[in-house]
């Protein structure tokens, strides 16, 4: 009986004690960071981050990676970067349940006109990328307002990802700037980007793998359009289960665009764009195209990437004279399944060199 009256009490105590333990979360505590060293080493003590007026060192990374599940990251002042040649990323971000805001009047400021010499990633500079979403898992993003990157702007390789009311503006960029996709997507599950707003000088959005991922509500000025692809010659070739709707493409180079890569293999399915509105687009309305072959077209399409179960509905606007309305080069047998409707695209000239155009779409 003593037995059980002790080991009775010991259980109880237990119980209690452990009620009243802090979490992990409630032992870490909010730390306000101004020196980028000192994130790297204290970012696993913080519950919630502040990074106020962070100055990055020329060549480092700000490196939020490997963050403790649960913690918030807030973006004060004006964060900015040294300058050097080097690829980059400026920053870098991954772990679980991740918050990542910025404080009101908060800015990032890139200033990429000190590495931009109108060739991008192709020659001259070399050039940092900015934003590593890199195993950034069941997380959030929202509200950050980015000025000036050097390149590429949002590298996402993640899972359950959202990101909501972006704005990535390298308007500046615009006789120099060049390979500033605002989102490069692969290897991806569950992203969603709603209400983006992009200035930028190539893909807005740029999908080369992953799966159940939406683009909506977003606005973009000055780029390549709303992309999927390129689609092949990669270690992961699948892209399917993608909506993009309720956005505006202006003065940009192409509205809505798939390109696959010629000679390769891979799938797009399950695409939707819907809702699009084009305005002063320069070089195609809408284009599929199928014969990409190292970063260029070569004009001669083939079908080892399938292209089906595509919707293109309510795609609207004007492209320029000198534009084409629409583009589709597919390759034998490889686009298929195609639900057209409510598409006008006007203003350009109609292509004579589309090839296998599939049922119920019209070039």
């Amino acid at each position: 009986m003593h037995f059980i009256k002790t080991s009775l009490l010991a259980a109880t105590m237990g119980a209690a004690l452990a009620a009243a333990a802090p979490t992990d979360i409630e032992k870490r505590a909010s730390c306000t960071f101004t020196d980028a060293a000192k994130v790297k080493s204290g970012k696993t003590s913080c519950s919630t981050i502040y990074l106020n007026n962070i100055a990055v060192p020329a060549g480092e990374t700000l490196d939020l990676t490997g963050l403790k599940t649960g913690t918030t990251v807030i973006f004060e002042g004006t964060t900015t970067f040294g300058y050097k040649e080097w690829k980059g990323p400026l920053i870098s971000m991954s772990g679980t349940d991740i918050t990542v805001k910025q404080a009101s009047g908060a800015k990032i400021n890139c200033d990429g006109a000190r590495w931009w010499d109108g060739k991008g990633g192709n020659g001259g500079k070399t050039k940092p990328k900015f934003f590593y979403a890199h195993k950034l898992d069941q997380s959030s993003i929202t509200g950050l307002q980015v000025y000036n990157t050097p390149v590429q702007a949002f590298s996402i390789q993640a899972n359950h990802l959202t990101i909501t009311d972006v704005t990535l503006d390298n308007s500046s960029g615009a006789s120099r700037g060049h390979n500033t996709d605002a989102f490069d997507i692969g290897s991806s599950t569950y992203v969603t980007i709603d209400g983006a707003k992009v200035y930028n000088q190539d893909d807005c959005l740029a999908i080369n793998s992953g799966q159940h991922i939406t683009f909506t509500n977003g606005y973009c000025s000055g780029g390549h359009g709303l992309s999927i692809g390129s689609v092949g010659g990669r270690s992961n070739n699948i892209v399917s289960d993608v909506t993009i709707s309720n956005s505006h493409i202006v003065n940009s180079q192409n509205g809505a665009r798939i390109k696959t890569v010629y000679g390769a293999t891979g799938s797009v399915s399950g695409v939707k764009f819907e809702d699009i509105t084009l305005s002063n687009i320069s070089k195609y309305g809408i284009v599929v195209q199928q014969d990409y072959k190292n970063g260029s077209p070569t004009g001669n399409p083939t079908n080892g990437v399938a292209v089906k179960d595509i919707t293109f509905n309510k795609v609207t606007g004007t492209v320029e004279k000198s534009a084409t309305d629409i583009y589709l080069l597919c390759g034998s047998g490889s686009c298929s399944d195609w639900t057209w409707s409510g598409v006008s695209v006007t203003g350009g000239k109609k292509s004579p060199k589309c090839k296998n155009v599939p049922a119920g779409a019209s070039c």
